[in-house]
């Protein structure tokens, strides 16, 4: 069984104490750090997370070994949504006395929110993000986030796909259901920041710009946005229905815990390394940032859960949405929101576990890799 401690500790080797991570003056190169040709070959301290000096496309020496390390631990827990067995809930779907309505309208709901949340993830990674990052041991990790972002789409198509479901009402649903086309009206506007092809990182304004947009993607998008349907879908599963889709939600989880923990890695390290940037105004933004986000996504548990079901109800997620919002805000070094807060599902401690990166399947082989499978006849 998969284990769940909601919590976050930075990455063994990860961002280095400020004074370690201050830019040093540029000094001539020696002999040996020139290469045949006359060029500088790439200096540690010249990489940072963004504004780097350093050939991008270099990708060693290692400054940031806590990106190559998550890099390395994505590609050794890759998976496909073909491989999960739909036969069970297809059958529980067919069959009018399985589900409730409102656990039909809980899956429909989900899939609704999810099939474009990863499409806008992968956007923003792919257009954005990625351009703005200077360091390549962490472009490396978001190549393998942008393609794990795809397997999650891929997945919830399958789902929808194998349960017959209107792929139209599905797929729109982010224009059609309000509650989800809030919460993507949101984030929307933190992508088209990073992705206008004027934007350019350099100007203190312009890099809190970017940390703003990185925050609300791994802190409120990743962290917050994604929990109220993985609680519900999960919670399906307890109850041995529509398990092949739980399953796939587990190694979505998975994974979106790692893009989570790799986000906040990236948060923190800008900020030792621009602690210019870190100021009371901006620190005040971010927070209401999050109350937006715990505001959204409340909405969005009262419009799937109209009823108590599966031993939820709404009420209960507002509580859960202020512990898990405390946490991020935690992780990035800002004052609890909700102090008192508390998880009312101790049942999720045995689902999700952000502090592990193996042993993550019940149901496969530990750290499974698809290339030991791999004839070259």
């Amino acid at each position: 069984m998969l284990q769940f401690e909601d919590t976050y500790s930075p990455t063994p080797g990860g961002p280095a104490p400020a004074d370690l991570t201050r830019a040093r003056g540029r000094q001539e190169p020696s002999r040996e750090d020139q290469g045949s040709d006359g060029f500088e070959r790439v200096r540690i301290e010249d990489k940072r997370i963004i504004n780097g000096t350093a050939d991008v496309n270099q990708l060693v020496p290692f400054k940031y070994k806590w990106a190559w390390d998550k890099y390395l631990a994505g590609c050794a827990n890759h998976w496909m949504p073909q491989e999960i067995n739909m036969s069970r809930d297809i059958a529980t779907w067919k069959d009018p006395g399985a589900l409730s309505d409102d656990e039909r309208l809980i899956v429909k709901r989900n899939l609704g929110f999810f099939v474009t949340a990863d499409s806008l993830a992968a956007n923003n990674i792919v257009l954005g993000t990625y351009r703005h990052i200077t360091a390549p041991e962490c472009r490396q990790y978001l190549l393998r986030q942008a393609f794990e972002e795809a397997i999650h789409t891929h997945a919830y198509q399958y789902i929808v796909e194998s349960l017959g479901l209107d792929e139209g009402e599905i797929f729109n649903a982010y224009h059609e259901v309000s509650c989800i086309r809030e919460k993507d009206q949101f984030l929307i506007p933190f992508i088209e920041i990073l992705t206008d092809p004027e934007f350019k990182t350099g100007t203190p304004e312009n890099d809190q710009r970017l940390l703003r947009s990185l925050i609300v993607f791994a802190c409120i998008m990743e962290g917050l946005f994604f929990y109220v349907g993985f609680a519900q879908i999960l919670s399906l599963g307890r109850q041995n229905k529509m398990m092949g889709a739980a399953e796939q939600y587990q190694y979505i989880l998975r994974d979106e815990s790692m893009h989570c923990n790799f986000g906040i890695d990236l948060i923190n390290q800008i900020k030792l390394e621009n602690p210019q940037l870190w100021t009371p105004e901006f620190r005040e933004e971010v927070r209401g940032l999050m109350r937006k986000g715990v505001e959204l996504e409340y909405r969005y548990a009262e419009d799937t859960m109209p009823r108590g079901v599966l031993g939820l109800n709404a009420p209960m997620f507002k509580e859960y949405l202020r512990f898990v919002a405390n946490r991020r805000c935690q992780q990035i070094g800002l004052d609890v929101l909700y102090p008192g807060a508390a998880n009312p599902f101790p049942w999720m401690s045995e689902m999700i576990d952000l502090k592990k990166e193996k042993n993550f399947f019940e149901t496969r082989v530990i750290e499974y890799q698809t290339g030991g499978a791999l004839s070259w006849d």
